[in-house]
């Protein structure tokens, strides 16, 4: 059983805080992983942090337990697809039994707009201890430069 707070209601209940707390709920359901899957029906999301510094956009991605022959990249209007899967270490006729089962399988597929400013013929993918590593250069004209004033 779950303690919730009780909050006495006032004499004018808006249908907009109403509204506003149903369309949360209802957002948290479709949003939140069931039975280990997400809402696209694939089983495990790679993390991912995207940096920027001067000269590029630099995207890694945790994808422990995978082999180069395992990932797909891809890159088409600006938009950077990262996809791949990550297949079940059982196998059938495994007599078995998990007492703990945390580790995820499944394909999975990710999409990151890019910006104008990156070279997208000049990206590049380096995959080490589990961690892919995918070089996104800016173009020449994107890089900051100091303007120098005339007098």
């Amino acid at each position: 059983m779950t303690i919730t707070r009780y909050a006495r209601r006032s004499p004018f209940i808006s249908p907009w805080v109403e509204m506003e707390d149903m369309t949360n709920r209802l957002n948290r359901l479709f949003r939140e992983p069931r039975n280990g899957h997400d809402s696209k029906g694939s089983s495990w999301v790679p993390t991912v942090n995207v940096e920027e510094s001067a000269d590029e956009l630099l995207l890694t991605a945790e994808l422990p337990g995978l082999g180069i022959e395992d990932i797909e990249i891809e890159v088409e209007n600006n938009v950077l697809t990262l996809k791949g899967e990550k297949r079940e270490e059982r196998e059938d006729g495994d007599e078995r039994r998990y007492h703990v089962w945390e580790r995820r399988h499944g394909s999975f597929k990710r999409t990151f707009n890019l910006p104008r400013t990156v070279k997208t013929d000049a990206i590049s993918a380096e995959m080490k201890d589990g961690v892919l590593f995918v070089q996104m250069p800016k173009a020449p004209e994107a890089l900051s430069r100091k303007i120098e004033i005339k007098a």
